[in-house]
């Protein structure tokens, strides 16, 4: 038996004992229980020399069970990431403590660096001033093991005028920042946005003294601004009084705004809650934002990762402004992609960027369960003036110029096009040949442009599908990736999530196979 199961399996008998004759405890107890549990139990709750504890506060449940919250500090230092909360039942026996700590705290207290080294450091990793706070030296304990560090306050103003005040956080034997957040707190709040494409929909906002601006702190501050017919800059972020946005129509030009920061939104949430993904670089760190109006008469939309940032033209006669929810989905793809595969915009791995783009904007489109826009398989039917779509996943050559099928000289056109085959491959694997959404024929040796085939693919159902495809994506894809390396690729994914030989993995194979991909 290890001295860790001795030590739990004598504490289980010390609760056991004491749950039957120990008094309720007052709540004026809780905090003095808490301390000495702290140090009785030192294995749970990563105590030792040289610790001490600051209480916060004490939450008391019905039953009289306590969890009281402390701030530890190590030989007078503030320990970052050092908090704990002790967990005592009704009748005050210890049932467990919540920690972050991987190791116990105990090294030296000895900088290499003096505080105003430190000072300099921070102030050349972020701009803005100290106000002549010095730099305090705490113990840093968010990474793996605990560092001698300075937490340097730098004061300084965001983009929109809201105050900065940054923790930059030093390492004080070398100088190198460890990590940076902001004390300024913005709050979000829920507004209402009229769109030109998807209805009425609620919209997170953030609350301004002087009213509200389009940026959602909930989902890691993605903003929309105004180019107004501009080509450079960054905008102006969209401000209003009441916090209702647009009027459903082009007149508004926060109407166009509404569909862009909700598309955004809804990116933001399937990626998250579908595939685990925070933001777009995956980490949630980098914001991402929407720039609308952008030039006269532009028919277009794309992805910058210099910006990193969606850009959506007004359209012209024969488009309506490009910021369809689907539209959305597929330029913060793009960025995904950038982040992940990578894969080079020109070739058969230019194709499979804009198929994976296709893909996931359309499962975006389901996501959301809009009525006002319903999930399909067609790209930009919202936007079209006198055509039905931009690009169908279901039969890619009924655009005139995409292909159905693979073909030796698939890579030689417009990625655009190339990318009809991996989009056909997807809407195959995802719903079938034949399903209530539409029918899709598979190709025969020597199809290019058209399918001609009359075989038949079983769809695994379009979560499936896609959770195969973003694997694939994000962990077997390479830049360089083409055709076949992408049927490697999502047959190594369904492997993975389903099992080699399963019904999902079979069904990759198939698909492929009928767009000439073996």
């Amino acid at each position: 038996m290890s001295d860790m199961q001795k030590v739990f399996k004598r504490s289980a008998l010390v609760i056991a004992l004491a749950a039957l004759s120990a008094p309720v405890l007052a709540a004026p107890d809780a905090e003095a229980r808490a301390r000495g549990h702290i140090e009785s139990f030192a294995g749970y709750t990563m105590h030792g020399n040289g610790h001490a504890y600051g209480l916060r506060d004490v939450v008391t449940d019905a039953d009289g069970g306590t969890h009281a919250r402390f701030d530890r500090t190590f030989r007078g230092m503030r320990v970052i990431g050092g908090d704990l909360v002790v967990h005592n039942d009704g009748n005050g026996n210890f049932r467990g403590a919540s920690h972050t700590l991987r190791h116990v705290i105990n090294m030296s207290d000895v900088a290499r660096i003096t505080p105003a080294a430190a000072a300099r450091a921070a102030l050349a990793a972020h701009a803005g001033d100290t106000q002549g706070k010095p730099a305090e030296k705490v113990v840093y304990a968010r990474g793996a093991t605990p560092q001698l560090a300075y937490d340097v306050r730098v004061f300084g103003e965001q983009a929109d005028g809201t105050p900065s005040e940054m923790h930059v956080i030093v390492d004080a034997t070398n100088g190198a920042v460890l990590e940076m957040w902001n004390d300024i707190h913005t709050a979000a709040v829920n507004g209402t946005g009229k769109s030109l494409y998807s209805g009425t929909v609620s919209l997170g906002t953030n609350s301004l003294s002087s009213g509200y601006e389009m940026r959602d702190p909930s989902r890691g501050g993605i903003y929309t601004t105004n180019m107004n017919k501009k080509t450079s800059g960054a905008g102006t972020v969209f401000t209003d009084a009441d916090n209702v946005w647009g009027n459903g129509t082009t007149s508004d030009l926060a109407s166009a705004a509404v569909d862009a920061q909700y598309g955004t939104a809804v990116t933001w949430d399937y990626y998250k809650n579908v595939h685990g993904r925070t933001g777009i670089d995956g980490t949630g760190a980098k914001v991402a934002y929407n720039k609308v109006h952008y030039g006269r008469s532009y028919a277009n939309a794309f992805w910058s990762d210099s910006c990193f940032c969606m850009t959506y033209g007004d359209g012209n006669s024969s488009i309506k402004p490009l910021v369809s929810l689907d539209v959305a989905g597929h330029e913060m793809t793009h960025g995904v992609t950038s982040r992940t595969a990578n894969l080079t915009y020109s070739g058969e791995s230019g194709g499979l960027n804009e198929a994976t783009s296709d893909i996931f904007g359309s499962m975006v489109e389901f996501y959301a369960n809009n009525t006002s826009d319903a999930g399909d398989y067609l790209i930009g039917e919202k936007i079209m003036v006198g055509k039905a779509f931009m690009r169908n996943m279901m039969q890619p050559s009924k655009d005139g110029v995409s292909a159905d099928c693979w073909y030796s000289g698939l890579g030689s056109i417009d990625v655009h096009y190339s990318s009809g085959p991996a989009n056909h491959m997807f809407f195959m694997l995802a719903e079938g040949t034949n399903s209530a959404l539409g029918a899709s024929k598979t190709c025969n040796a020597g199809d290019t442009k058209t399918a001609t085939g009359n075989g038949s693919v079983t769809g695994i159902g379009r979560d499936a599908a896609g959770k195969i495809w973003y694997r694939a994506l994000t962990v077997y894809m390479t830049s360089s990736t083409n055709y076949a390396g992408a049927r490697v690729a999502a047959l190594k994914a369904a492997s993975d999530l389903y099992g080699a030989g399963s019904t999902q993995y079979n069904s990759v194979a198939a698909a492929f196979s009928a767009i000439n991909v073996n």
